[in-house]
């Protein structure tokens, strides 16, 4: 979709004062370290190596903002879970995501990325728990979809719903699987704000 066709780097920021100046709507990624973030963005923009994707745990220590022509940006925020690093570090990047989630006026939706053989563990029902008061638009990524037989597809989805995740897309960056109608979601969600007066 050529809403992600121009999708190019634009800044990394390990500290608010760092982060770019406001400008068109942006749609975070949120997940738990190692989840698949960076491959689910390079999936979307259909670029290997926009976001570094990485085997290591909480490779990811900065916001990272990626551009879209000018139409919007994504950005691609720290995983949390069980990455091996500090308990200050950690909290560091708590706060880094907080405040980003919180006063970031151009926010215009939420992806939280999970792993289908895995889907909404207790951290990720607290994150979900923590976003419920933001009024912007949130989409689940079940990510690495391509592992899973029938069965265990049907039985994620399901999971996912008993859990109140509403709206859920199996998704591979491997496969493809839901790489279209996530871009499709996305670039709605980047319209539908374009036409806020707010943004």
């Amino acid at each position: 979709m050529k809403t992600f066709a121009h999708a190019a780097f634009l800044a990394s920021a390990g500290q608010v004062a760092e982060f770019p100046s406001e400008g068109p709507p942006e749609i975070a990624f949120l997940g738990r370290s190692n989840v698949g973030k960076s491959s689910a963005i390079n999936a979307l923009s259909g670029r290997r190596r926009l976001a570094f994707a990485s085997k290591t745990p909480g490779r990811t220590q900065t916001v990272n903002f990626y551009d879209l022509g000018g139409s919007g940006r994504l950005v691609d925020l720290p995983g949390y879970g069980y990455a091996r690093v500090p308990r200050s570090e950690r909290a560091k990047w708590d706060r880094l995501v907080s405040s980003y989630l919180l006063e970031r006026n151009t926010l215009a939706g939420v992806v939280v990325v999970m792993d289908a053989r895995h889907p909404v563990t207790p951290q990720d029902e607290r994150l979900f728990e923590w976003l419920r008061p933001l009024t912007v638009p949130r989409l689940a990524l079940l990510t690495k979809a391509d592992k899973l037989s029938r069965n265990e597809r049907a039985q994620a989805l399901a999971h996912a719903a008993r859990r109140g995740v509403a709206d859920v897309l199996l998704f591979s960056s491997v496969s493809r699987e839901g790489v279209d109608a996530a871009r499709e979601r996305l670039a709605q969600w980047l319209l539908d704000a374009r036409s806020d007066s707010r943004l």
